[in-house]
């Protein structure tokens, strides 16, 4: 009984200290004063950081620390000195406060008010909560000098209050931010800061990407493996080589096969993750993709590759997966290559027409499908046809070659089974040569003015077995291309040479005029001469030489077609130089002017033009000019004269009639002033004056 009491008062004694702890007010508590008769003490009032409760009248008095009779006790004596009636005066704690501060990232950082039960999570959630990217396994607590810190995130994960440690008045709560949100402030958002992973120490956080979903770097975890993490990552893409996944553990490389640990679940195949550890996963493609179970397609099938065999698949399966065989397999001559180097032969047509006389062999990982290409095409050789049946079509058709020929066909079936002339073929002078009788018989045909004009069916060749058809390309632009002017025949085309804008050698027709074959050229140049167009006919019997003179001014005043001259192959077209050398003018088609005028010249000169354009064309008279007496010597045939014109006395009158007849190959002469009648004696008479003022001189001196 004495041990019994004895063990009572020590614990009773060991729970007072403790008690009076748990009643002592703390900073954040409200305490009610309740003076009757007093309004201003008859309310609620808090202790504030500092530990103090301000009052009226007294001001503040420190009472955090305190239990609430000795807090009773410190307000009476203080308000004593203010007031007289203070035996009812009461102070009682109303309810306890918690006041901590919230720091780090969280949405509205800062002092916060709690319930003085309040926990960790209380305290974040009246800070707004958490921001995304905060690192919650690293939270602290800090109290003075002192800081804790714990791992929020397990307690989420776990619910287990013990895990938090208990908040007291003026803690702060630090929650930092996640190394993954890197140093610069942005907004992220969750699905982002998630697929970054969790990896906040470096050194020990585990790194994962390659063929991965969600390539990051994750936190360690003890007891984790290769599968747990690639899980974390997101699994493995359909390129990933899972047979060639690389690990490194502390600087050494290990490589592990994760479709043999799927196809095995041996355990002791999964290699260790330690801290820091870096896994790989390659891309399929780089690798050489083998396996047990692996069956390999190749040649003349739609998908050829590396397949995963399962048991009970098929040749069927096998080939169904890899597409089928292509139109170009030759499905009587599969070949199975045995991984024991065996070969079987699969005719998979025979099979197709009765499978229970040609059975299909089983298949097992390791062998390998290969169905060959067949050797015909689709198109049929050319010695399927004999020489007698078939005819040749060349040049510049769209699919030259030889062509199965029979006698109801026509030259237009054929040249449509050719695909027709290309752009550039001479549809003008197509060549058909029979050899049938053992002779080259060369025939041209016209097809373009057969097309264009029509005519008569006979007219078109008839084609007979060993024809041979050659569509002639038309040549290149002749500016541009010299060297192909050898494949144009000559008799097929036409010289333009002289004052043109693209003088050259040009493919010809006699569908074609003069006209069109001058706009082909681009044209006279601005210096061409043309009056004295000259054209070279060819085609005259015997060869003799036929030139045709052109005034195409003329053509070009009057718009006379008949005028122009008919053109044809091989002819020459000669523009020349309106400033060409002199000696190009024979003195019959031309009329000299000579003597005191502003151009003394050659001129050409016709019957529609008179002395006065002729004197006009030569620069008019000069100032010393002899008008009265202008000289016009003509030319004829039976006797030469000179006749004299007035040119004064003309323009006085205007008489045209007293103009002189010009014609070419005469010549007109203006005299000089000095040469008149007048002049002379004027001159003599000047001369005589001056011979006796001489005399009379000399007779005075004497």
């Amino acid at each position: 009984m004495i041990r019994c009491l004895v063990l009572a008062l020590v614990m009773l004694c060991a729970m007072l200290p403790a008690r009076a702890q748990e009643d002592a007010l703390r900073i954040g508590d409200i305490l009610t004063v309740s003076l009757p008769g007093e309004a201003a003490l008859s309310k609620d009032f808090q202790i504030d950081r500092k530990g103090r409760v301000t009052l009226p009248e007294v001001g503040a008095i420190a009472l955090a620390g305190k239990s609430p009779a000795e807090a009773e006790r410190i307000v009476r004596e203080r308000l004593g000195k203010a007031f007289r009636d203070l035996d009812r005066l009461t102070v009682v704690l109303k309810e306890r406060r918690l006041l901590v501060s919230v720091l780090g990232y969280v949405k509205t950082p800062g002092p916060v008010e709690l319930p003085g039960e309040a926990t960790v999570q209380m305290a974040i959630n009246a800070a707004g909560g958490l921001s995304q990217g905060a690192q919650l396994d690293r939270v602290q607590v800090r109290r003075g000098k002192q800081s804790v810190s714990f791992d929020y995130k397990k307690y989420l994960d776990s619910g287990d209050p013990s895990l938090l440690p208990e908040l007291q008045p003026l803690d702060t709560i630090f929650v930092p931010a996640s190394p993954l949100t890197g140093n610069v402030q942005i907004d992220f958002d969750g699905r982002t800061l998630a697929a970054a992973g969790d990896g906040a120490e470096e050194r020990t956080a585990v790194k994962v990407f390659g063929e991965v979903n969600t390539p990051a770097t994750f936190a360690f975890k003890p007891g984790v493996n290769v599968v747990d993490m690639l899980m974390r990552s997101g699994g493995v893409t359909r390129y990933a080589a899972v047979e060639q996944i690389r690990i490194i553990n502390q600087g050494k490389p290990v490589i592990f096969n994760l479709q043999a640990y799927l196809d095995s679940g041996d355990r002791s195949t999964l290699p260790d993750v330690q801290p820091g550890a870096t896994i790989f996963v390659p891309k399929q493609m780089e690798e050489i993709r083998r396996g047990a179970q692996t069956v390999y397609v190749m040649g003349e099938v739609a998908k050829p590759g590396a397949f995963d065999g399962k048991p009970g698949a098929t040749f069927i399966d096998i080939l169904a997966n890899s597409g089928g065989p292509t139109r170009f397999a030759d499905t009587r001559q599969i070949r199975l290559l045995r991984a024991d180097g065996r070969v079987d032969l699969v005719d998979l047509a025979a099979y197709t027409e009765n499978p229970a006389a040609a059975p299909l062999p089983p298949v097992r990982g390791g062998d390998a499908i290969f169905v060959p290409e067949k050797m015909d095409t689709n198109e049929p050789s050319w010695l399927k046809i004999a020489p007698g049946r078939a005819v040749q079509v060349l040049g510049a058709v769209y699919k030259p070659g030889r062509f199965e020929w029979s006698d109801e066909m026509s030259f237009f079936d054929l040249l449509g089974q050719a695909g027709g002339p290309t752009a550039r073929a001479d549809i003008a002078h197509v060549q058909v040569v029979r050899t049938r009788t053992g002779n080259a018989q060369p025939e041209i045909f016209d097809l373009a003015a057969f097309l264009d004009q029509g005519g008569n069916l006979a007219a078109v060749p008839r084609i007979q077995a060993g024809t041979v058809i050659m569509v002639p390309e038309l040549p290149q632009d002749p500016s541009d291309n010299k060297a192909q002017w050898t494949r144009q025949a000559s008799d097929r085309s036409i010289h333009i040479m002289g004052q043109v804008g693209a003088p050259g050698r040009y493919a010809f027709s006699e569908n074609f005029s003069f006209m069109d074959i001058l706009s082909a050229a681009n044209g006279p140049t601005s210096g061409a001469d043309l009056r004295n167009i000259r054209i070279s006919h060819r085609d005259s019997p015997k060869g003799a030489a036929r030139i045709t003179k052109l005034d195409f001014s003329r053509y070009l005043e009057t718009g006379d077609p008949s005028l122009l001259p008919v053109v044809k192959p091989g002819d020459v077209i000669f523009v020349p130089d309106r400033n060409g050398d002199w000696l190009d003018q024979s003195k019959e088609n031309t009329v000299r002017v000579i003597g005191s005028v502003g151009k003394p010249g050659r001129y050409r000169f016709n019957d529609e033009m008179t002395l006065l354009d002729l004197l006009a064309e030569a620069g008019g008279p000069l100032s010393d000019a002899y008008q009265e007496k202008i000289v016009v010597v003509n030319l004829g045939c039976c006797q030469d004269q000179a006749r004299t014109f007035d040119l004064v006395a003309f323009a006085k009158t205007g008489d045209v009639t007293k103009l002189p007849t010009i014609r070419p190959g005469d010549t007109v002469y203006v005299p000089s002033i000095a040469q008149s009648d007048w002049k002379i004696f004027m001159d003599g008479v000047r001369d005589a004056v001056s011979v006796l003022s001489i005399f009379a001189i000399i007779r005075g001196g004497l």
